[in-house]
């Protein structure tokens, strides 16, 4: 078998290759381009589960980066376990194949409990005291420690919050150069996540993301001149490609302004109360699940929806089936945002009774997608010295809350996950073998045996 490497370099699209980005122009140019169909919906977890699978989502399951567990009736977002993703991995097909194949995950998504011989995912550590602190989980375990006594301790609020920056990309790609000298394995997938925030941040202006892109193209320069020199075949893939939006639709607003969803009072503030809610929804970027208790209830849950101003599709069974959603973790229907739209997870109705929560980076508790979580609130003053106390705080091991995130979803100005119209938003594969014809479309599904045959 050959020595594979998979970079997924996140948002990266065609219209982003180009003058800001030299080194990935020039590989690109040498080798061949496909667009990538994107999934419904186009996110990380349904789009990596799909290309590892080969399967739509309507057989593994990952209907988005998080859905409503039914048997609990909760909602859960970016769960790791790998058990979830019900259909085989790439890894286990090959091993199948060569039992000395070996397969790395370096930071994909679902990369606890695997089969991998290798894998490294980001899982902070949570003390009793109230502290975050930043820390990564491995297989086997002593590569954790490894890891951080060569790099330093994973940059965890670079990875993802209004810290987030080419910091925690960096150490990723540090990280899987040293995994693959320490164990070579024949397959390494390897995500690299920078483009993600500023585009979702400021959109596609080129004037405000030139240095990301300037950035990432030096990571990508430096792996793929490491790997190739190892005599490893590199594969160039994106999750999704992002798009300027300026409409956040508060969709589950809508939904208790009309007596579907309900609140739980909490000293003041309030809280999604699923378990009493005839409806509510799973806000996931530019699509939604929504789960409604009664049957009876889904054709006028489903016109409110189509006439809210945002929507452009609302998917029943039939609909649902069409776009290969319909499995059982799928809403009983799901919502798909306009082109210049994307949907809130917010259910308050004043911002003073919002929870505790809304104003932290907390993608565990939150019952939806945050991107707001990227921005520092430009309306709270000596906003540096209050960051600062409150990190004082923690050092010296008191209880605090970083409430620091705005709750003007109008600050958002890229977003993705519907189908774009054109192309050039599309996810991208990129490698240098000249078997692909160039600018060929493929649909999500076929990046699994894109991969696997230059493995074999």
């Amino acid at each position: 078998m050959k020595k594979t490497v998979v970079l997924n370099v996140v948002a990266l699209s065609s219209r982003l290759i180009g003058k800001h980005t030299p080194f990935l122009k020039e590989w690109s140019d040498k080798g061949r381009k496909a667009y990538i169909k994107p999934l419904l919906p186009a996110v990380t977890c349904s789009m990596q589960a799909t290309y590892f699978t080969g399967k739509w989502p309507s057989e593994h399951g990952a209907v988005g980066n998080g859905w409503c567990f039914r048997d609990e009736y909760e909602i859960k977002f970016w769960r790791q376990s790998n058990k979830l993703v019900q259909a085989p991995k790439i890894w286990e097909e090959l091993k199948k194949q060569d039992p000395s194949f070996t397969c790395a995950n370096m930071f994909w998504w679902f990369n606890m409990n695997s089969s991998v011989d290798y894998a490294v995912t980001p899982r902070p550590l949570y003390p009793a005291d109230g502290r975050k602190l930043p820390d990564i989980h491995s297989q086997p375990m002593d590569l954790r420690e490894k890891l951080q006594q060569e790099l330093g301790q994973f940059p965890l609020f670079s990875f993802w919050g209004p810290n987030a920056n080419i910091a925690s990309t960096r150490w990723i790609a540090e990280a899987s150069m040293l995994v693959d000298r320490w164990h070579d394995p024949t397959l390494t997938l390897i995500y690299l996540p920078h483009l993600d925030y500023n585009l979702q941040r400021q959109g596609i202006d080129f004037s405000k993301i030139g240095k990301d892109l300037q950035e990432i193209d030096e990571v990508c320069k430096d792996l793929i001149t490491y790997y190739e020199k190892q005599g490893a075949e590199v594969i160039i893939v994106s999750e999704y490609g992002i798009t300027d939006v300026n409409n956040p639709v508060h969709i589950n607003r809508v939904l208790r302004e009309n007596g579907y969803l309900t609140v739980k009072d909490e000293m003041g503030r309030e809280t999604l109360d699923t378990w009493a809610s005839k409806a509510f929804a799973v806000a996931d970027h530019q699509l939604a699940h929504v789960y409604i208790k009664d049957p009876k209830d889904i054709q006028a849950v489903k016109e409110l929806l189509i006439s809210t101003s945002g929507v452009e599709l609302v998917l029943d069974d039939s609909g649902k089936k069409s776009y290969h959603l319909d499995h059982e973790r799928a809403g009983e229907l799901v919502v798909v945002a306009d082109k210049d739209s994307w949907f809130t997870y917010y259910f308050w109705l004043e911002d003073k009774k919002a929870p505790d929560y809304a104003r932290t980076v907390d993608i565990h508790r939150k019952p939806g997608y945050d991107p707001v979580e990227t921005i520092a609130d430009p309306e709270i003053r000596f906003l540096k010295g209050k960051i600062g106390l409150k990190l004082l705080k923690k050092k010296l091991g008191f209880r605090y809350l970083m409430d620091v995130i705005p709750l003007n979803a109008t600050l958002i100005k890229g977003s993705h996950g519907r189908i774009s119209e054109s192309k050039e938003n599309w996810p991208v594969l990129i490698t240098q073998q000249h078997q692909l014809a160039e600018d060929v479309t493929i649909e999500s599904i076929d990046v699994y045996e894109q991969i696997k045959y230059r493995v074999m």
